[in-house]
């Protein structure tokens, strides 16, 4: 008998970050909003992650739930940890696995030479808390990318018997298949080749260090979900599934795509304090004083008129930046445009916008990291260029249209899913979309929007449209619902 959409779960999230605590990229964000939402719903939602050095005992005081737990090695001596909770009140539990040697004594989230075993510790010292402790267990255990690839392995074999965790259901989510291991999986020699079925390794054991670990969260969860519908289908094919396509498409009936969301609280520009006039969709006129503000504090030359590009991204092939590498500076010469980018990573990026930079006085940059700036940018920007090679999900367009920046991107994952092309009258869309990756493709969507913003009431339709579409984690959690209730049905049939 299938279980009720309406019952309310009990689920824990496992990371490897989580905001407030820890943060490196977009994962952080989602392992703290997707559990709020969901929570919010009227469900039990609990958090797992390290407890790094860097997690401040004052501002996040804890109380011990579990010490001196015994997490096996796999071969050899046990490894001992203990588990602390922090409550507030006023969301999801949060729980922190924590050892010193692996854990506290580092600096960084990520980057070291043994950082398997350190995620092959979280997910078996998951299990092994949550089958010591008779307080609470999950009906769902989430993982998320290939940092918890081992719980599902774990559950369905060292664990399948055990009358405390054999009926939790995995759920697997794919945040960014292109990073598998502490490893290039694109080339790894046959001798390191793991098939993702044979016995994990132990922690310790050097062979943990080569273990595929999103191979076999994949090959093991009762579901798996990816971070927007287009990024599903793609990642079944050679072209975008990274080695791993024909598994995917082998497990494509438990393989599912809902788009992440953002934070409507803080992508307000009705409430938003680094917004200097608010207005929202039905009250436009505000942006043109933004866009003053903008130009002011970045130099750039002031007109209510031009048309203001920006580009906030991390600096990186998967951006599609290489598209822009022999178009923008032709494109600047001969149209009358402003660019604003934002955003660091490789060096190669950032030497072409410095040099940008010094040639046009229509180009402005800011090169390192900055999360207040975004919102600045957003408030005064007309359009925002994402033509990504490859993109899960991505939020940039999403927080962009929510301040009624019109996207000009690439019909590829979570683009395709959130941004609509603008194609006419009868079609109006509520961006401007290219399919192909290469430059005649964007050149030419470049310079419709470009057109298009010569006609302000057609542009305002766009952008006002942009801005109403729900990308709320509201929407997200409720198909994670559905999707967490379908890892549990299997086990009532």
């Amino acid at each position: 008998m299938l279980l009720s959409r309406k019952h309310n779960l009990k689920i824990l999230f496992v990371g490897s970050e989580a905001v407030p605590f820890a943060k490196v990229g977009g994962l952080g964000e989602v392992l703290y909003a997707l559990p709020q939402a969901l929570s919010e719903l009227g469900h039990d939602v609990r958090i797992m992650i390290p407890k790094y050095a860097a997690v401040s005992a004052e501002e996040f005081p804890m109380e011990m739930e579990l010490e001196g737990l015994h997490v096996p090695n796999g071969e050899g001596e046990d490894l001992i940890c203990n588990v602390k909770v922090f409550k507030d009140g006023s969301g999801p539990v949060n729980y922190f696995l924590e050892n010193q040697e692996y854990f506290e004594k580092r600096g960084s989230v990520y980057g070291y030479d043994d950082d398997p075993a350190r995620w092959a510790l979280l997910s078996r010292g998951t299990l092994e808390f949550l089958r010591n402790s008779p307080k609470w267990r999950p009906d769902i255990i989430v993982g998320n990318d290939w940092q918890t690839g081992l719980i599902p392995n774990y559950l369905k074999t060292d664990y399948a018997k055990d009358p405390a965790l054999s009926r939790i259901g995995s759920v697997f989510v794919i945040h960014n298949l292109s990073f598998q291991g502490n490893f290039d999986h694109r080339h790894v020699s046959e001798l390191d080749y793991d098939d993702g079925q044979s016995a994990i390794p132990a922690i310790t054991d050097p062979r943990m260090l080569k273990a595929n670990f999103m191979r076999r969260g994949i090959r093991f969860a009762d579901v798996i979900s990816t971070v927007s519908p287009t990024y599903a289908r793609e990642i079944t094919t050679p072209e975008y599934g990274e080695g791993l396509g024909d598994l995917l498409a082998e497990r494509r009936s438990r393989l599912f795509g809902i788009l992440n969301g953002i934070n409507y609280e803080l992508y307000d520009p009705e409430e938003n304090p680094y917004v200097e006039y608010k207005y929202n969709a039905d009250e436009l006129d505000a942006k043109i004083r933004n866009k003053k503000i903008l130009q002011e504090k970045f130099n750039l030359p002031e007109s209510k008129n031009a048309f203001v590009v920006a580009i906030v991204s991390r600096m990186s092939e998967q951006k599609g930046l290489d598209l822009l590498l022999d178009t923008l500076e032709p494109l600047l010469l001969n149209f009358d445009f402003q660019l604003v980018a934002l955003g660091t990573g490789d060096s190669k990026y950032i030497s072409f916008f410095n040099e940008l930079n010094k040639k046009f006085k229509t180009v402005a940059t800011h090169l390192s990291f900055d999360n207040i700036l975004p919102h600045t940018i957003y408030a005064g920007a007309d359009a925002i260029l994402i033509p990504s090679r490859f993109e899960p999900c991505g939020l940039t367009q999403m927080e962009a249209m929510r301040y009624g920046v019109v996207p000009i991107v690439r019909k590829i994952g979570g683009l395709a899913d959130s941004v609509h092309d603008h194609a006419g009258e009868a079609d109006p869309g509520t961006g401007f979309v290219f399919e192909n990756f290469d430059q005649f493709a964007f050149l030419g969507t470049f310079m419709r929007a470009y057109e298009t913003y010569k006609y302000p009431k057609i542009w305002r339709g766009i952008a006002r449209r942009a801005m109403e579409v729900n990308f709320s984690w509201e929407k997200s959690a409720r198909e994670y619902e559905k999707l967490f209730h379908r890892a549990l049905n299997q086990f009532s049939q």
